[in-house]
């Protein structure tokens, strides 16, 4: 068990709820979208990193200085759709759907796992955007409930178990612009139309 971490570095949009909900809390927390370098978490004494829908990859050298300190919320089930589009890809592929709580490392979303939950749709009932709207639901209620647990190390992170999967954004871009409604369109649709794409007609 580690002390509460002084200077918190969250990397995410302003107004996340997750931001909010720190602030609330009293943590001494800073925020920003912006690509940062070594130098930003010197001089800003950042001893715990938070990274919640950011843009920008985490080179290792910035990772060095926070050892286990740094952790990614990403909304799918690890070690499955790691990369972009998580939730697109579980319904084009039919995979688990989930979200997980992780250690940053070199690596895009493969660090060890420190929380984990599994969620369960129903495609008929869901488009995109619901589906993605109940899994960032679903990550920040598994972060407010175990942040204390988090910040102090109590928390012993799992290393990632099987190959999963991993997308890039542009590897959705064939697909996507046949979603007749965009993100409105109905998962099972989603599904259908990349069980056509790899059997063929």
């Amino acid at each position: 068990m580690t002390s509460s971490p002084d200077n918190i570095l969250f990397l995410g949009p302003p107004d996340s709820p997750l931001l909010i909900w720190l602030k609330n809390q009293g943590e001494n927390i800073l925020s920003t979208t912006e690509k940062i370098d070594t130098g930003f978490i010197v001089n800003k004494h950042i001893d715990f990193l938070i990274s919640y829908g950011y843009r920008h990859i985490l080179k290792k050298n910035i990772l060095d200085l926070l050892p286990d300190q740094a952790i990614n919320l990403h909304i799918s089930l690890l070690p499955w759709n790691r990369g972009a589009d998580p939730n697109f890809w579980s319904f084009a592929e039919k995979t688990p759907k989930g979200v997980s709580i992780h250690r940053l490392d070199s690596g895009l979303d493969t660090g060890d796992i420190l929380l984990q939950k599994e969620v369960f749709f129903d495609p008929q009932k869901e488009t995109l955007a619901s589906s993605y709207e109940k899994l960032h639901h679903e990550i920040q209620r598994l972060f407010m409930e175990n942040w204390d647990k988090i910040k102090t190390g109590q928390i012993k992170g799992q290393k990632q178990q099987g190959q999963g999967s991993f997308h890039r954004l542009i590897d959705k871009e064939s697909l996507f612009h046949r979603l007749p409604q965009g993100w409105e369109t109905s998962a099972s649709l989603v599904e259908s139309l990349y069980s056509h794409e790899r059997t063929g007609p």
